[in-house]
């Protein structure tokens, strides 16, 4: 079967692809690959049915300390755009990690101040390589680092961040494996083994079996990556980087099928931690930007991640050699029921009609070291489209003594503090509402002012305005205004002569605590707008930049919106920034309960009456 061209790369491209560069680029030995991903066609290439498959590659070259990228046109095998990206630094990926974790734990110099600390045993040990940020140090600059925390395993082999090392923190450059110092700010007990993670005794016993079960089969149908649901159509996509992608979302009505999202991913995400003692001001974990959340992707079981008649989709990511690797299960797939979708009850006439509401659940999980992202995209009967993060695993665990309190986080566990952070997601969507040209309006309420039309203050005046350049489409939240955003169409409209639109509905939210002038504040600038809108560029894909390891803020949406392009009646794409602040409880230790953290799009005029009236009701 032959791919359309924004299926993911199978397993024999990501190879070929591998191939081309080890044969054409130009490149040394000592070379590795970072990315290979599919680099998607124009919209006027799958307009035209001219879009051919090809691949995007990013490779490092460690004796040169430089980062190369370009594409690979699968059907030759020959490169474009190939050439060397100076002043960047490539991804760390997970080879790196596990080659510095083997590095350092043999390490006459790191096995001193381990022994030091009473720790003989360095087989159960984890030094986890974070990327270094980017702090102004001198010695720093131009050279490729990794800032490593560490911890020892539980004897149970279930949790290998059971007991921190606090205070030591070996710093290498990846380019040379060489160790250039340990920072240690002073020795910490070493916690008490907490015992196993994964419990086998004192189990609850009064839970019960839940079945879910579709006699007749699901109601969606599958075409490759395509899906049609209930009058949704959307095509399932993977980005080693993003992780689960979603393509050309529409909803069929009318007998045609209306755009409304081009694209839809979560682009980038930050974790800033807010403990500034020792090395702990180093960690603000840029996951997607530094890490890539595809490599990440979990193995979905049956019946623990998901339940019920599940469709799973496989890709393929790889390693540093380019050699494939299959992810079985990376994207789950079901129906869910939703409760009361609508109803009424006339008493008069004795009439009662109740609908019940279904939502196709597309999700993936992702495995970042101490934490589990789920990624959920929820499609619902009515035309909304819902979005939410669940968030679980360890808080970032470090030592502190006996007696003492934590004044940056809390004491979650013998000997145990985790320290306050927040988790901020950007989502990006390359919006299509019922078609390419749209438009930014945000929408305010107001208290109108006492007058002899309004003699009681009953009166709330609905405040609509256009955000026509990239500058005045900068905007955070106002619960005191009630303030959402939409988009529109300004050429298409409704029965009743409005615009068609989606609006976003935003949820749980806050802002950054941090300084915009911070480190970590001006490479994650986008942090401190929730709302964003940019006119389409190809190559603005990511709010932190392309290359955001160790980058000082030189990229991104902060730049990208200082050319105040127009949003009127353009290809527009709208960013949305979720932020999630976290002061750990004890409750979240030894794991953390899954919390929760949404938005929706949903249709505004962009039908003329409830679109879910032919939902057939549910049965008494």
């Amino acid at each position: 079967m032959t791919a359309h061209p924004l299926d993911p790369l199978t397993a024999e491209e990501i190879a070929a692809a591998a191939a081309a560069i080890k044969s054409h680029g130009g490149l040394d030995d000592s070379a590795w690959i970072e990315t290979i991903s599919l680099n998607e066609p124009s919209k006027a290439a799958l307009a035209a049915g001219t879009a051919e498959r090809q691949a995007y590659i990013c490779s490092y070259e460690p004796s040169s300390n430089c980062t190369f990228n370009g594409i690979v046109r699968l059907a030759d095998g020959s490169l474009e755009d190939w050439g060397h990206v100076p002043g960047v630094q490539a991804r760390i990926v997970p080879d790196e990690f596990a080659a510095v974790d083997e590095l350092i734990r043999a390490h006459p110099e790191f096995q001193a101040a381990c022994r030091a600390r009473g720790i003989e045993d360095m087989s159960n040990m984890l030094v986890e390589s974070w990327g270094a940020g980017h702090f102004g140090i001198e010695d720093e600059e131009g050279r490729r680092l990794a800032y490593c925390h560490c911890w020892v395993g539980n004897e149970a082999g279930d949790n290998p961040y059971a007991r921190p090392i606090a205070n030591l923190h070996p710093v290498v450059d990846l380019a040379t494996y060489e160790l250039i110092r340990i920072e240690d700010f002073g020795a910490v007990p070493l916690p008490p083994d907490p015992g196993p993670m994964n419990r086998t005794e004192h189990l609850r016993d009064d839970v019960k079996p839940l079945d879910i079960i579709q006699p007749e089969g699901p109601s969606f149908e599958v075409d490759g990556f395509k899906v049609r649901w209930q009058n949704w159509h959307v095509r399932i996509g993977y980005d080693l980087r993003e992780a689960l992608v979603l393509h050309e979302i529409g909803y069929e009505h009318g007998g045609e099928i209306r755009p409304i999202i081009h694209r839809a991913s979560m682009a980038e995400m930050v974790v800033p931690y807010g403990d500034p003692r020792g090395g702990n001001f180093r960690r603000n974990a840029f996951d997607t930007g530094e890490y890539g959340l595809g490599q990440a992707v979990d193995s979905l079981a049956l019946g623990c991640d998901c339940l019920g008649h599940i469709h799973y989709f496989d890709v393929s990511s790889h390693d540093w050699q380019g050699a494939p690797r299959l992810i079985k299960n990376a994207v789950c797939m079901h129906e869910e029921d939703y409760g009361i979708l609508w109803k009424f009850q006339n008493g008069r006439a004795g009439t009662s009609r109740v609908v019940r509401s279904r939502r196709l659940v597309i999700s993936s999980l992702c495995t970042i070291g101490n934490y589990i992202y789920g990624f959920y995209w929820y499609f619902y009967q009515d035309g909304t489209i819902g979005v939410e993060v669940k968030a679980t695993g360890i808080p970032f665990p470090s030592a502190i003594a006996p007696g003492e309190s934590s004044p940056y986080g809390a004491v979650v566990g013998p000997g145990i503090e985790s320290h306050v952070h927040q988790h901020v997601f950007s989502f990006r969507f390359d919006m299509a509402v019922d078609g390419p040209n749209n438009a930014v309006r945000e929408v305010n309420f107001e208290p109108a002012p006492v007058s002899e039309h309004n003699p009681h203050a009953a009166a709330i005046n609905i405040v609509e305005t256009k955000l026509k350049t990239e500058t005045s489409a900068q905007r955070t939240l106002d619960m005191s205004r009630a303030r959402y955003w939409k988009i529109v169409n300004p050429e298409k409209h409704n029965a009743y002569g409005k615009n068609t639109a989606y609006k976003l509905s935003p949820g749980n939210n806050s802002l950054p605590i941090l300084p915009a002038d911070s480190p970590t504040g001006k490479r994650g600038a986008f942090m401190y707008k929730h709302f964003w809108a940019t006119q389409f560029a190809a190559t603005e894909k990511y709010p932190a930049g392309m290359y955001p390891n160790q980058d000082p803020g030189s990229d991104g949406l902060a730049e990208w919106t200082k050319a105040d392009r127009s949003l009127e009646g353009e290809d527009v794409v709208v960013w949305y920034t979720l932020n999630f602040h976290h002061l750990p409880r004890p409750e979240d230790y030894p794991v953390q309960p899954v919390v929760y953290a949404d938005f929706h799009w949903m249709p505004d005029g962009f039908f003329d009456e409830n679109p879910a009236m032919d939902v057939p009701p549910g049965k008494r």
